[in-house]
C-alpha cells in the first residue's frame, strides 16, 4: 500500500473515531473486530491508539498476526464460534477468548492447558469468557441461564482455566428496551456468579455490545465493548 493510500486509510478510521471515543468510557475496553478487514487497516487503526483487536476465523487472523508481528502490543480477541479442533491454535495465538460456549469445549481447553504444562510450555493462559444466552436464540451457541448455573461447580475445577466474565449477544430483531434488558439480565447474572465464590471464577468482565447496541450495553454495565462496521467501514467481500 503507498503512503497517500495509507494516509487515507488513517483518515477514514480517525473520522469514524472521533464519533465513537466521546460515547466510550475509559474504564471500558474497546475491542476494533477486524475480522474481513485487512493488515493494513489494523495498521491504521494501530497508528490512531487502538490496541485491542477481534478475529472471529483462526487461519484469517494467524495469517495477520503474522504480518503484523512487529506490533507487538497489540491484545488479539478471539470471538467467532470456536471449534474443538481448532482450540490448541486459539489457546497459542489469543490473549482472550470471548465465546467459550459448552462445558465440553471448556473441557478441552483445559485439557490442552494442562498438557502443555506437564510439557513446560508456560505459555500465557489466555482469558476467558462464557458464552450465555439470556434468551432463547435458536442462530447462536452458548448456555442457557439454567445450564450455566448446573455447569459452574464443574467450570470451577478447571484449574488450568481463567475465567474472567461472560459475554452475550442479543438475538437479531429486538428493539433498543428488549436489547437494554438482555444486558442488564446479564450485569445481574454476572454479579449472581461472583457472589459464589467459586475458585477459578470471575466475574470482572462484562463481553457486550457491538456497532448497533454498545451504547446500551454500556449503561448496563459492559466491560469491553465489540465494534468492527463503524470503526472499519464495511467489510471486504
Amino acid at each position: 500500500m503507498d503512503s497517500g493510500t495509507r494516509h487515507s486509510l488513517i483518515s477514514e478510521i480517525d473520522h469514524r473515531l472521533t464519533s465513537i471515543r466521546p460515547t466510550i468510557p475509559d474504564d471500558v475496553t474497546l475491542i476494533a473486530i477486524s475480522k474481513k478487514q485487512s493488515s493494513e487497516a489494523i495498521r491504521a487503526a494501530y497508528a490512531l491508539g487502538l490496541r485491542h483487536f477481534g478475529e472471529s476465523r483462526i487461519q484469517e487472523a494467524i495469517l495477520k498476526q503474522e504480518q503484523l508481528e512487529d506490533l507487538s502490543d497489540i491484545t488479539w480477541h478471539f470471538i467467532g464460534h470456536l471449534q474443538s479442533n481448532k482450540a490448541a491454535k486459539a489457546l497459542e495465538r489469543f490473549h482472550w477468548i470471548h465465546s467459550v460456549h459448552s462445558l465440553k469445549l471448556a473441557k478441552r481447553l483445559n485439557q490442552l492447558l494442562g498438557q502443555a504444562r506437564e510439557a513446560g510450555q508456560m505459555s500465557p493462559v489466555p482469558k476467558l469468557c462464557l458464552q450465555v444466552k439470556m434468551v432463547p436464540d435458536k442462530n447462536k451457541s452458548g448456555w442457557d441461564i439454567t445450564d450455566l448455573a448446573n455447569d459452574l461447580p464443574t467450570l470451577a475445577n478447571l484449574s488450568h482455566l481463567d475465567i474472567d466474565g461472560l459475554m452475550t449477544i442479543p438475538p437479531l430483531g429486538q428493539s433498543d428496551a428488549a436489547i437494554l434488558e438482555i444486558f442488564t439480565q446479564a450485569q445481574t447474572l454476572a454479579t449472581k456468579i461472583q457472589a459464589q465464590a467459586f475458585p477459578n471464577i470471575s466475574m470482572r468482565q462484562l463481553s457486550m455490545g457491538m456497532s448497533g447496541d454498545y451504547p446500551l450495553a454500556i449503561q448496563a454495565g459492559a466491560t469491553m465493548v465489540r465494534i468492527g462496521r463503524t470503526i472499519f467501514g464495511d467489510r471486504s467481500p
